[in-house]
């Protein structure tokens, strides 16, 4: 699978580097140093991913992220040297992808752009499985082979980790999650992201399906289990209750 990928990466050693790994692999690149750069290039070449480091001089990385989310649904993976959650967090809730704390292996980088070009390709799969199906719940369809979603024949841009949570829920609808089943099944056994990763994707789907937010009738939170997804006929849950979430993430 042959992309065009762009680094963004002030670190002319560490761009070097995965440059040669990505065009080994039958990759093209461009690489910028800069933050500004970065959004030229991308609104000039639309590349299928960008590899975007977090500590930019200038205009940062979560700039770049935030600005081109509002304009495409380029997919993103985020290197940073910052290791705190709440920084990771923002990352994913900006639109992030995927992401990566420094030091990272070079072998691991690659596995991770090969997974969101898989993602970001879906109609290259010859033929669709069973486990593909499309899926309905209410007036929301959600179409894994083709990574679409409609709510009411409106359709709504998700970045790779809300569709895949979103899909994983979407195959069992009324089912209770814990938020550790839902982060297995977006992150696997990645150390280092936490259960509150869950609660960001939570966030940002409600934002995009929910007539209010505030009061969620499609994605409803279980107290002191997790989260379901619901055909929304019933209205908000009772058993939705404050305090299940921090604060900063209801």
């Amino acid at each position: 699978m042959s992309a065009h990928i762009l680094i963004a990466e002030d670190d002319i050693r560490q761009a070097t580097v995965i440059r040669r790994y990505l065009e080994h692999d039958g990759h093209t690149t461009v690489v910028v140093h800069d933050g500004r750069a970065a959004i030229e290039e991308a609104r000039r070449r639309r590349p299928d991913l960008l590899v975007l480091d977090v500590m930019m001089p200038g205009t940062d990385g979560l700039q770049v992220c935030r600005v081109l989310r509002r304009e495409s649904d380029l997919p993103v993976l985020m290197l940073t040297a910052r290791t705190t959650e709440e920084d990771l967090l923002l990352g994913l809730e900006l639109g992030a992808d995927d992401y990566m704390t420094k030091p990272y292996s070079a072998r691991e980088l690659m596995a991770r752009i090969r997974t969101l070009l898989r993602r970001a390709r879906p109609a290259e799969v010859p033929e669709q499985p069973a486990h593909d199906r499309v899926l309905r719940v209410g007036a929301l369809v959600v179409d894994p082979a083709r990574h679409v979603v409609a709510l009411g024949g409106r359709r709504v841009e998700l970045t790779a980790g809300e569709f895949k949570v979103l899909a994983f829920m979407a195959a069992a609808p009324e089912r209770v999650f814990t938020r550790r089943q839902l982060l297995t099944h977006t992150r696997g056994t990645d150390t280092y992201v936490t259960e509150r990763t869950v609660d960001v994707h939570i966030l940002n789907l409600r934002k995009k399906l929910e007539p209010d937010p505030a009061r969620p009738v499609h994605l409803v939170t279980v107290f002191g289990v997790g989260y379901k997804l619901t055909d929304g006929s019933a209205g908000s849950d009772p058993s939705e209750a404050p305090g299940d979430e921090p604060k900063e993430y209801r």
